[in-house]
């Protein structure tokens, strides 16, 4: 049951609009095509076992690991209605 002007399931709309943002962000994310022999940042080889389970990698996983401790994830939902923002 939704509150306010919002309809019956809005709440739920609204929950998987957020993850469906997330997934397409963190797909977008995803190496793609061939993989680097060495990484990109710091000119380590990268093994071969992770290149196969990765294609398209280009870095090692420890400069992918400082990579990844920038990625930030908002908690603000931009397709939420305008009354489930004001409370």
């Amino acid at each position: 049951m939704a509150g306010g002007w919002a309809r019956d399931g809005a709440v739920q709309d609204q929950i998987d609009d957020t993850i469906s943002d997330a997934v397409s962000a963190a797909r977008s994310r995803m190496p793609q095509g061939e993989s680097a022999q060495y990484c990109d940042e710091c000119g380590e080889p990268i093994p071969e076992k992770r290149r196969k389970a990765l294609p398209g990698v280009r870095r090692c996983v420890e400069c992918q690991s400082g990579k990844d401790a920038f990625v930030r994830h908002t908690a603000y939902n931009r397709r939420g209605s305008k009354d489930s923002q004001l409370r």
